[in-house]
């Protein structure tokens, strides 16, 4: 016989370590990032930081926000993948955490664009981001 379903919350959540997220943003891939702007600055949003160099911006309507990158599906005739990308309170302690848990995670480390992060895919083979400013702040 199991356990019933708020005793087993409570078991379970009891050996879980955990650090807050403070936001979760969508990194969607595009392959013109001028058009993908413009495409959705006729849904509202504006560039919050746009960095042509590198095929990248951050994009933000009201308290929606989504990030469009050209870099994270290179190959021209791969289907589109899109990643999360997820904002805890205290990267280094999360990343401990996701540890202490019982995934297998690679090291920080320090990008070109100056975030903290680690990266891994789910069971099914999502993306996911996890990062920090190197300031200290979620903020990309």
């Amino acid at each position: 016989m199991g356990l019933k379903l708020p005793l087993a919350r409570a078991a379970f959540a009891g050996t879980l370590r955990i650090v807050k997220l403070e936001r979760l943003i969508p990194m969607l891939p595009v392959r013109h990032l001028a058009r993908s702007v413009d495409f959705y600055r006729k849904l509202g949003f504006e560039a919050e930081n746009q960095q042509d160099g590198w095929g990248w911006a951050m994009l933000r309507c009201g308290e929606c926000r989504v990030m469009l990158d050209q870099s994270i599906n290179v190959a021209p005739g791969a289907p589109r993948q899109s990643v999360l990308y997820l904002y805890p309170e205290d990267v280094a302690e999360y990343h401990r955490q996701v540890r202490a848990n019982g995934l297998v995670v690679p090291d920080l480390e320090v990008t070109f664009y100056g975030m903290t992060e680690f990266r891994l895919e789910d069971p099914d083979g999502n993306r996911l981001w996890i990062g920090q400013n190197r300031s200290g702040t979620a903020a990309a």
